[in-house]
């Protein structure tokens, strides 16, 4: 498996971890009837968001925020396998976007600022410069 690969096996893990972070956390903060109901509108009250304590709601925001660079991360490392130009400077990119994400949620739970958005950009670039790295003979 290429390291590539890899770090895109453990970008799911990851994912995974915060999603199950967050779900005990929301779960040990709101009566179990908000979680386990079909989260209507009308039932809620409120979007589950604004009923939770802070620090909860930062993780669910770094939650879906990793959703969303996975799906780039994913892309590139489809793009580098498929096009077979893993190098190791695409496997570089990808472990710079692991520990980013990692280091992610800890900054965003503490509002480390502008920390934070300086570990967001670090992660997004290392995933631009994969995609933009199998242009490169």
């Amino acid at each position: 498996m290429t390291p590539e690969l890899t770090v895109l096996a453990l970008a799911g893990l990851l994912q995974a971890l915060q999603f199950a972070t967050v779900s005990i956390r929301a779960n040990l903060e709101l009566p179990a009837g908000k979680l386990m109901g079909p989260r209507d509108p009308q039932r809620l009250g409120a979007p589950l968001l604004e009923q939770v304590s802070p620090k909860t709601g930062r993780l669910f925001r770094a939650l879906n925020n990793h959703f969303e660079g996975l799906i780039l991360l994913t892309l590139a490392v489809v793009v580098v396998t498929l096009a077979d130009r893993a190098t190791g400077f695409s496997a570089i990119c990808a472990w710079t976007y692991l520990v980013a994400r990692i280091a992610y949620v800890p900054a965003y739970f503490f509002g480390w600022t502008p920390w934070r958005s300086i570990i967001w950009m670090i992660g997004f670039l290392a995933t631009i410069l994969m995609l933009l790295s199998v242009f490169v003979v």
